[in-house]
């Protein structure tokens, strides 16, 4: 789908990707964690699996667990975070440089957007200095595009606002965009077309079941998805590399 000067090969197969996030932490705190998986090695393994084309963490935890020695499966660094101990609009500073996450052995670079916010130039414009860095770094960039603030409340997920949202990402010079599937029936197709040339990654953040996740899976591919970006539906579940193993099988053998 890009034919960007941006070599997307680092973190695809076939075309497409399968990240598993687990950059949660800053922003969520140790809520999403249990025993086994608050340990970033646990979720690091599940990593190297062999079904993700790449893994997201912040810079912390690249940089005490992370091996770009050794561990195969490519990684994206998380520029910018927040946590929710903070009321007002959302606003996500950055946190790391694409000088820091290429030394940490990124291959890749993400960044949230809060559309909506009274912040999101100012985050617009952190991303345009982002961008341009690494694309002088021929390092894809990937653009977390969530709304959020008031201007947008209560419409988060409309045809509307997510449609537009994607266009953004598209008019800012992202590779990539990680969006939530919208509510309204039809809407992501749409999303598609405003993204023109990025592609849309699937942010598969909420606790769905075996059936509810595939099913979302292989509709968003069918109509045109990139990939997906799951954390909590892989590394909370029973069966992580059950999930694993089938989301990259329906998403690797998509064609769109």
């Amino acid at each position: 789908m890009n034919d960007s000067m941006t070599n997307l090969s680092s973190i695809t197969k076939n075309n497409k990707a399968l990240f598993l996030a687990y950059d949660q932490g800053l922003e969520h705190g140790p809520s999403d964690f249990d025993d086994t998986n608050i340990d970033p090695s646990y979720v690091l393994k599940l990593g190297e699996s062999g079904f993700f084309t790449g893994v997201i963490l912040q810079k912390g935890t690249a940089k005490q667990y992370y091996k770009k020695d050794q561990n195969k499966t490519p990684l994206i660094v998380k520029l910018n975070g927040k946590t929710t101990l903070q009321s007002g609009e959302p606003y996500a500073p950055q946190l790391c440089s694409v000088a820091e996450a290429m030394d940490l052995g990124a291959s890749a670079v993400g960044y949230t957007i809060y559309i909506g916010s009274t912040f999101q130039e100012q985050m617009m414009k952190e991303f345009g200095d982002i961008e341009n860095e690494s694309r002088k770094q021929n390092l894809p960039t990937i653009l977390w595009m969530y709304p959020r603030g008031k201007k947008v409340e209560g419409k988060e997920q409309s045809k509307e606002i997510s449609t537009y949202s994607a266009r953004i990402g598209l008019e800012l010079g992202a590779d990539l965009l990680k969006m939530h599937y919208p509510d309204e029936e039809g809407a992501f197709p749409e999303m598609v077309k405003a993204a023109g040339k990025t592609g849309i990654l699937i942010s598969g953040g909420s606790k769905e079941s075996d059936e509810e996740l595939y099913a979302l899976a292989e509709k968003s591919m069918h109509e045109g998805a990139f990939g997906w970006a799951v954390g909590r539906n892989i590394w909370q579940s029973e069966n992580p590399l059950k999930r694993a193993e089938k989301l990259a099988k329906i998403i690797f053998n998509a064609s769109s």
